[in-house]
């Protein structure tokens, strides 16, 4: 077995990344704080060519140095826009016909491992801010919530790992 170089693996540059279909999800982040998460978050977006991410309140925006570090480039390929009201852009995707989850644990979460999701609507996450999760407003503006099933002692994951957890699940279901 041998590692492949980089010029082994295929890449394609950002004009191809635009011009290619999309998987049918769009990322909402609501209030997210670390950089380094938001950057995470991006990249991942990146590689399973991800629609769109919304970034919302306290999130910050691209071109920051914080969160290229982790983005590498990522938010030059994967599109993104700013809303400040977190209520606004999931009402919007409603009117679309998308389907938005809150990803939050409730009294009435749907687990990740027991979904099946729909091949025929457009589907929207929505990851919430590391200490607070997901706002309550989100979650009663959502279609459903979803929740990624945990057995330790802590039942909380770093949203970035969250968000490529449900990202690789949604993409093997979509395409």
């Amino acid at each position: 077995m041998r590692k492949l170089k980089n010029s082994e693996l295929g890449r394609i540059d950002v004009s191809e990344f635009k011009k290619i279909p999309k998987t049918p999800l769009i990322i909402v982040l609501d209030d997210i704080r670390s950089l380094n998460n938001i950057g995470a978050i991006f990249r991942t977006a990146d590689a399973f060519i991800i629609e769109k991410i919304f970034l919302c309140g306290i999130t910050a925006c691209p071109p920051n140095k914080d969160i290229q570090k982790t983005a590498l480039g990522s938010t030059e390929s994967v599109d993104w826009e700013y809303y400040k009201n977190i209520d606004e852009i999931i009402l919007k995707l409603k009117e679309k016909n998308v389907f938005v989850w809150s990803v939050e644990q409730t009294n009435k979460s749907k687990k990740l491992n027991k979904l099946n999701i729909d091949k025929k609507v457009k589907h929207a996450i929505v990851l919430g801010n590391e200490v607070k999760g997901v706002s309550q407003k989100a979650i009663n503006l959502s279609n459903d919530v979803i929740e990624i099933p945990q057995f330790g002692t802590k039942h909380s994951l770093n949203v970035s790992v969250c968000s490529a957890i449900l990202i690789w699940e949604f993409f093997n279901a979509l395409n």
